[in-house]
């Protein structure tokens, strides 16, 4: 597994971070994202959607009550927010790992953590911490090989 991490100060330095990473993703990656509330999950994955092709920012919004969008790239881009899940069969109802497993796209999951059979299926765990008011943490695990399986 490896490890890279960043500093950003503002939300636009986390976005570009996030447009940095998402230009390196391979089709069929997996993303866990994990950190608390307001510790810019979402601003990164407005970064993540620019590196993969979509052309607006704005169109990229927190999933929080509706689970999940897709966005529409060079790569698609598959955003989930588990915040409101507390299960396995939670997940196993709007057919998540029908898209997890899109050799195709990309798939973001925000509160990955809350379930871990999720967790276990992603290829890359982001971290993001907050440090002051608008600077992030961002530490990328990479297991390596999924990512690159795939595509």
């Amino acid at each position: 597994m490896s490890l890279r991490k960043w500093e950003t100060h503002s939300p636009s330095e986390t976005i570009e971070r996030g447009r940095a990473i998402g230009r390196s993703l391979k089709p069929g990656t997996v993303i866990a994202l994990i950190g608390d509330l307001g510790s810019g999950k979402t601003t990164l994955v407005k970064g993540l959607a620019l590196g993969l092709g979509v052309k607006d920012a704005r169109e990229v919004k927190s999933p929080t009550f509706v689970i999940f969008h897709i966005y529409k790239g060079r790569i698609p881009l598959y955003h989930f927010d588990l915040y409101r899940l507390d299960e396995s069969r939670d997940v196993e109802g709007i057919g998540m790992d029908e898209f997890l497993s899109d050799p195709t796209a990309i798939s973001v999951i925000e509160w990955a953590d809350r379930i871990p059979a999720v967790l276990q299926q992603a290829s890359v765990r982001i971290e993001l911490t907050s440090s002051g008011e608008t600077g992030r943490t961002i530490r990328v695990y990479s297991h390596g090989c999924k990512e690159h399986s795939r595509g």
